[in-house]
């Protein structure tokens, strides 16, 4: 991660899965490369963090709605002023159907609440992470054998669906609205990644506020490629704020 933030240099990077409490967050080291940090961790699991150049502020941890929900998935906050982002890591929801799948639906019934009311302050907004959930064929390298994947289900993508209406962009596909095998993800068995079978699960969603801004939008997949690497790799977009 410290190569690929000396290199890339991105000005704002929501990480998710870090798999440690807050306090363990490596702070000092990315601190070192020119970061401010906000993190919401967690023990072995989940774990949301923030980076930014600028200023972080407003930060709000964990995603309202469930008070009984301890799963650390969502951090939110003010970037230098001009930018609300979160960063976001949706239940896998495996297996489908069962009480992990149920728990997966019922979060993004409220990431939906939660943001239909961020939407109403008309301010440059955005959702981006781990969305586990694949929007349509033209995202996975074979739609036959995810079909009952919770990733893949149907209601998984109604869901997604349903949050993107409020009004909300993708910001790779409006800027390549035909692309094909753009992955994010390649498990780590079968060869998966040497064979490019991969599917397309991080997202950052865009409200017209930053929209409206967007001026490009890639994957960085030779990331993925790297000696121990994470079986996702960084998407990223421009906004000219």
């Amino acid at each position: 991660m410290l190569e690929w933030l000396a290199q890339a240099k991105p000005d704002v990077v929501l990480l998710q899965e870090i798999k440690c409490l807050s306090e363990q967050f490596p702070e000092l080291e990315i601190g070192d490369l020119g970061y401010n940090v906000a993190a919401h961790g967690q023990k072995t699991y989940n774990g949301v963090a923030i980076l930014a150049r600028e200023r972080i502020e407003d930060v709000e941890r964990g995603l309202p709605g469930d008070a009984a929900d301890d799963q650390a998935r969502y951090i939110e906050a003010t970037i230098g002023g001009r930018l609300r982002v979160a960063s976001i890591y949706l239940p896998n929801g495996n297996p489908a159907p069962g009480e992990k799948f149920d728990y997966k639906l019922r979060w993004l019934k409220r990431l939906r609440r939660h943001a239909e009311k961020l939407l109403k302050s008309e301010d440059a907004l955005v959702l981006g992470g781990d969305y586990n959930v694949i929007p349509t064929e033209a995202d996975v390298h074979d739609p036959a054998a995810w079909r009952d994947d919770a990733l893949f289900r149907l209601e998984s993508r109604e869901g997604l669906r349903a949050l993107m209406h409020l009004g909300l962009t993708d910001a790779f596909r409006a800027l390549h609205p035909n692309a094909k095998r753009a992955y994010t993800f390649w498990d780590y068995q079968a060869g998966a990644w040497q064979h490019d079978h991969g599917i397309r699960i991080d997202h950052l969603l865009l409200s017209p506020q930053a929209a409206d801004k967007l001026t490009a939008c890639e994957i960085d997949r030779a990331v993925r490629g790297k000696p121990k690497a994470s079986d996702h790799t960084p998407i990223w977009c421009e906004l000219e704020l």
